[in-house]
């Protein structure tokens, strides 16, 4: 505030001189402003408060994105575009390799974290449930399919959390398709940071038909994928953790 003033003090004066009872611009009132605005500001530093301001710029904007108004739905359209291009995620060629398929990647926002500093709970299944999302486009069940009237409903999650996950993290999500056969989909999400294991999510899922609501055979197009996939993931080892519940004390 200081350097403030003294750089643009000298023509501030003059639009005061238009006011009544205003103090004379000298280096007494700059002391006093400055000081005032120190002790405002409280310990923080010039770098302190600027990242405290982009970080709440940020809140909002994102606050915004959610609504789809205003610089929100800009933001809204980018991370779109962000997700529709990116290189990372599985496409259908993966259908056939022997190993679990990414479904999710991106680096974790500011406003994904909680008061402990890292990835809050809702954060994990809404990942997961992207992914779970990315891999019923895979074998078939897409936007077109779900008008036509077929789609999945999960029945049951759940979800472990292995290590913390904080701002700024790059992560994506490995998929592992442990059964889909029928009306059945049993889904295992592993969260990585590089090669460090943060969190696994199980799913388990059912065809239904979307117009009786009831549970259903897959039509043939979701059917040849998930044939495809239960021949590429049928020899891969029972993923650690997967069947786990939370014990009974």
């Amino acid at each position: 505030m200081k350097h403030f003033m003294a750089q643009f003090g000298p023509c501030l004066a003059w639009p005061w001189t238009k006011l009544t009872d205003v103090p004379e611009f000298t280096d007494e009132l700059v002391d006093l402003i400055a000081g005032q605005s120190d002790e405002q500001s409280g310990a923080y530093t010039i770098r302190e408060l600027e990242r405290i301001r982009d970080n709440n710029l940020v809140a909002m904007m994102r606050a915004l994105k959610a609504q789809g108004w205003g610089a929100g739905a800009i933001l809204k359209g980018h991370d779109a575009r962000l997700k529709a291009g990116t290189e990372l995620v599985a496409t259908a060629a993966d259908l056939t390799e022997a190993r679990p398929v990414v479904t999710f990647a991106r680096a974790v926002p500011l406003d994904w974290t909680d008061f402990n500093g890292h990835m809050t709970e809702s954060r994990y299944l809404d990942a997961f449930g992207q992914s779970t999302d990315r891999f019923m486009e895979l074998i078939g069940c897409d936007a077109a399919y779900i008008a036509a009237g077929g789609s999945y409903f999960t029945a049951e999650t759940h979800i472990r959390h292995i290590d913390e996950v904080h701002a700024g993290a790059r992560i994506e999500v490995r998929t592992q398709m442990l059964k889909g056969e029928g009306k059945k989909l049993h889904l295992f999400h592993s969260m990585y940071e590089g090669e460090r294991l943060l969190a696994t999510g199980e799913s388990f899922l059912l065809h239904v038909n979307l117009a009786t609501r009831r549970s259903c055979e897959p039509g043939p197009k979701v059917a040849e994928g998930l044939a495809l996939m239960a021949k590429a993931h049928g020899g891969l080892p029972y993923p650690e953790g997967a069947g786990a519940a939370i014990r009974r004390p």
